[in-house]
């Protein structure tokens, strides 16, 4: 007899341990429920615009997609630009052709613009373009290099120190020798990695460059009115 009552005090005792651990069990992942549904309740902020929660630990983060213009406008003065006119040109665009129109061209920032796909160089002043031309530009034994490079140096009468060559209003890029100087622009030649651009063209962008002013070099990326360069 006092074996049963002890059997049935101990499957009592167990019972309810069972009992205990399912409510645990359940108050858990109600909490998680709730957690989980607090955080999704969160991915709505101000301006429309969702913040989704951060994995940890990611081996890399995941990029960011933004309108350039979007972006520019967040930037001070100095890092934005804005273009505001591209030159009309109606003549044939072949080597050895430029064009050069600054009048009534406010003063402000100089950025020049190189693509070498389109072999072309573009100069704006205050988002306005003053200047482009046809450009020779690096072969496949030293190609140009593609980037944003501040003009670092400015000689006039220039002469290579690696090829002997002259370089005529030079305005270097690199520490290895790129640079927009003046060349004989005829199709089919090449350098050993410079921009070359008519003497002329040369020699107007010399007189208005100052050291710092960026040259953005890329290779296929075309812009127009109200795109900005960043």
């Amino acid at each position: 007899m006092v074996e049963k009552i002890a059997y049935r005090i101990s499957a009592s005792v167990l019972l309810v341990a069972a009992l205990a651990i399912v409510a645990l069990l359940v108050m858990g992942l109600t909490r998680a429920d709730a957690g989980r549904s607090a955080v999704q309740s969160q991915t709505v902020v101000a301006g429309n615009v969702a913040s989704e929660p951060v994995a940890q630990n990611m081996s890399e983060p995941e990029p960011i997609a933004a309108d350039p213009m979007d972006l520019a406008e967040k930037l001070p003065l100095s890092d934005k630009f804005v273009v505001k006119r591209i030159l009309q040109i109606d003549e044939p665009f072949v080597h050895g052709y430029y064009k050069w129109d600054d009048e009534g061209v406010p003063e402000g920032e100089l950025v020049v613009t190189v693509d070498l796909k389109a072999e072309s160089i573009s100069v704006f002043r205050a988002g306005y373009e003053i200047g482009a031309a046809v450009i020779t530009f690096g072969d496949s034994e030293k190609p140009t290099p593609t980037g944003v490079f501040p003009i670092t140096q400015k000689n006039k009468d220039h002469i290579s120190n690696i090829y002997g060559s002259p370089m005529p209003y030079m305005m270097r890029l690199t520490n290895d020798g790129v640079a927009i100087h003046a060349s004989d622009v005829k199709w089919g030649w090449g350098t050993r990695g410079c921009i070359g651009v008519p003497l002329e063209f040369a020699r107007r962008l010399f007189e208005q460059a100052k050291l710092g002013d960026r040259v953005i070099v890329t290779n296929g990326k075309m812009i127009g009115i109200g795109d900005a360069i960043l």
